[in-house]
């Protein structure tokens, strides 16, 4: 269930994607969150202004004025309430958007324009966002025609893909974009070596091609080679590499078009990590499945696992997402939890410990949205 601030009647409220306004109301005019990230900071993605390292969360500037975030490779993205586009981190393949190929340790305007929608970035040094007009742009690495501009051309300034403006949800794997339109279809494009894409086939594509012909896909996210999408009927749907078990499906087989995962129709939220994958169901329970290494699964283990295995028994997960080897979770209460890889401190509290379980991050019950980069990751927050 995708969160965003709108404001009315000069209020700011918390509002579900296409519910009426008004909904989940604030008391009092409450500003919209500010940002804060943690974790490995070696180009600035932490936004500080320097390339410190940090295991515990610490603000981006502030500002209370930011809405979304993403976070890719070694580099952050986000908009703020008026619709500016913000970036800093690696710029190294031009992924900042900016003109330049220049690092940026504290956030940057993305020229002038105010109408900047959705955001999100690759784990190959891409950067894709969507406008308030239905349009998709891209910038940055092109390898493989993950811009899906129909060439393999390097852009360090944003352009539209196609002139279409009916995309509604984007989704960012290693080297290829997802992305859904209002009609409710499935497209993919960039990298396919292990059938991501969806296609039944392990071709290329760099321009956005339909998997199947269905109207009924809902959200979509993408890991390294593998990819995992829900439709508005509850169900869970994987394809792409299987090795470790990441697609769900009882096995490590690879599959180049979409095999639902079980036959339950109660699956919410989805989002892949490197090699593994996490859902949030209906129900408020968390599951996960695939590679386990440091415990990004949750387990209290490091064992893999090919099917879908519960994480924890609690039925208060309101979101999660997957970082490249761990795991962010917040509950109803507004508390926010980490697991898994803690290298870098991305897992937030305090210090570089691996958990196989989920922890609480401080005491705080403001958190809104939470994402992972590579080693490090990125929230927002309520500040009252």
């Amino acid at each position: 269930m995708a969160l965003q601030w709108k404001q009315y009647s000069g209020k700011w409220n918390l509002q579900t994607q296409g519910q009426a306004a008004g909904a989940y109301t604030w008391p009092g005019a409450i500003a919209p969150p500010g940002i804060w990230a943690w974790g490995r900071n070696a180009y600035g993605q932490l936004g500080q202004g320097n390339t410190t390292d940090s295991s515990s969360p610490v603000q981006v500037g502030a500002l209370t004025t930011w809405d979304k975030v993403g976070g890719g490779d070694f580099h952050s993205i986000a908009t703020k309430t008026d619709g500016t586009l913000w970036t800093w981190g690696r710029n190294n393949n031009g992924q900042l958007g900016d003109g330049s190929t220049t690092d940026r340790s504290s956030p940057v305007q993305v020229g002038a324009l105010t109408t900047w929608d959705k955001v999100t970035a690759g784990a190959d040094y891409t950067s894709v966002a969507t406008k308030t007009d239905g349009t998709v742009w891209a910038w940055g690495m092109n390898a493989y025609g993950q811009l899906g501009l129909g060439n393999t051309t390097y852009y360090s300034s944003p352009v539209q893909v196609g002139a279409l403006t009916t995309w509604s949800y984007i989704a960012s794997g290693a080297q290829f974009t997802l992305a859904t339109k209002t009609d409710g279809t499935l497209w993919t494009w960039g990298r396919n070596n292990n059938g991501q894409l969806g296609l039944g086939n392990s071709t290329y594509y760099s321009s956005p091609k339909q998997v199947g012909a269905l109207t009924t896909w809902s959200n979509v996210a993408g890991g390294d080679t593998h990819t995992a999408a829900i439709k508005t009927d509850g169900t869970l749907w994987t394809w792409g590499k299987g090795g470790n078990g990441r697609l769900g499906l009882g096995n490590t087989t690879t599959y180049y078009s979409p095999k639902q995962v079980g036959a339950l129709t109660t699956w919410d939220t989805v989002s892949c990590g490197l090699v593994y994958t996490v859902a949030l169901k209906t129900d408020g329970t968390i599951w996960a499945f695939g590679y386990n290494s440091t415990g990004q699964l949750g387990q209290a283990n490091t064992t893999d696992y090919s099917s879908p295995v519960q994480v924890s028994v609690l039925t208060t997960w309101s979101k999660v997402a997957a970082g490249s080897d761990w795991c962010l979770a917040i509950k109803t209460d507004g508390t926010l939890w980490t697991w898994g890889d803690n290298t870098y401190g991305q897992l937030g509290d305090g210090s570089k410990t691996n958990r196989s379980f989920p922890i609480q991050v401080g005491a705080l019950t403001t958190w809104l949205n939470t994402v992972g980069g590579m080693n490090f990751t990125s929230a927002t927050k309520r500040i009252t």
